[in-house]
Parts: structure tokens; C-alpha cells; sequence
């Protein structure tokens, strides 16, 4: 079994930062993509970023140029450094990975229970 735990989440006024971490434990024998999700209420989920195991990244257009995610593979976990936060960018964030396991060898996309992040105006 393959767990992800968040933390970092919490209310925080207009331009602040918030740093977001994610790490997975459990049965890994190796963890591919790592990325992070956001849901507004109403909203559909929607890719905030990932990374690869080899570092290459992708972002929203939305937050390009404010937030930067990170990881440390020898640890399993990955980051998401949020500056110049918007009161838009309040939405509950989900950590993801793309876990190869010895019970899922194939790989199997296993995702935390979420972190709310709340941006006052």
C-alpha cells in the first residue's frame, strides 16, 4: 500500500507564499511523475504542476512565474512553492505521483487527501 501526505496548507493574505510538501511511503520501488492538483468549489480539478523524476517540469499558465515545484527523489517527495498568491489560487491542493510498486509494477497513480490553501484579499 502506497500513501501520500500533505502538509503545508492554510490561510494566508494576498502576495503572501505558502510551501506545500508531499511525501509518499509505503511499498515504492521507484515514483515516476509527482505533481500537484487544485479544486475550487464549482471548479473542475485542474493540474497546477508536475515533475518528472529527471526534473523536468510543467505548469498552468496561471501560475507560471509564482509558484515552483521541487522534489527529492531520495526521499520520495515533492514540494510546491507558491509566492504571490491570489485570492484565485484558493482551492483545496492534491498531491499526486505515479508510483511503480512491488503489488502495482505496472504503475498505478495514487493521490493524498488534500490540503486546503485559502487567499484573503
Amino acid at each position: 500500500q502506497v500513501q501520500l501526505l500533505e502538509s503545508g496548507g492554510g490561510l494566508v493574505q494576498a502576495g503572501g507564499s505558502l510551501r506545500l510538501s508531499c511525501a509518499a511511503s509505503g511499498s515504492i520501488f521507484s515514483i515516476n511523475t509527482m505533481g500537484w492538483y487544485r479544486q475550487a468549489p464549482g471548479k473542475q480539478r485542474e493540474l497546477v504542476a508536475d515533475i518528472t523524476s529527471g526534473g523536468s517540469t510543467n505548469y498552468a499558465d496561471s501560475v507560471k512565474g509564482r509558484f515552483a515545484i521541487s522534489r527529492n527523489n531520495a526521499k520520495n517527495t515533492v514540494f510546491l512553492q507558491m509566492n504571490s498568491l491570489k485570492p484565485e489560487d484558493t482551492a483545496v491542493y492534491y498531491c499526486t505521483a505515479h508510483v511503480l510498486s512491488y503489488t502495482r509494477p505496472l504503475g498505478y497513480d495514487y493521490w493524498g487527501q488534500g490540503t486546503q490553501v485559502t487567499v484573503s484579499s
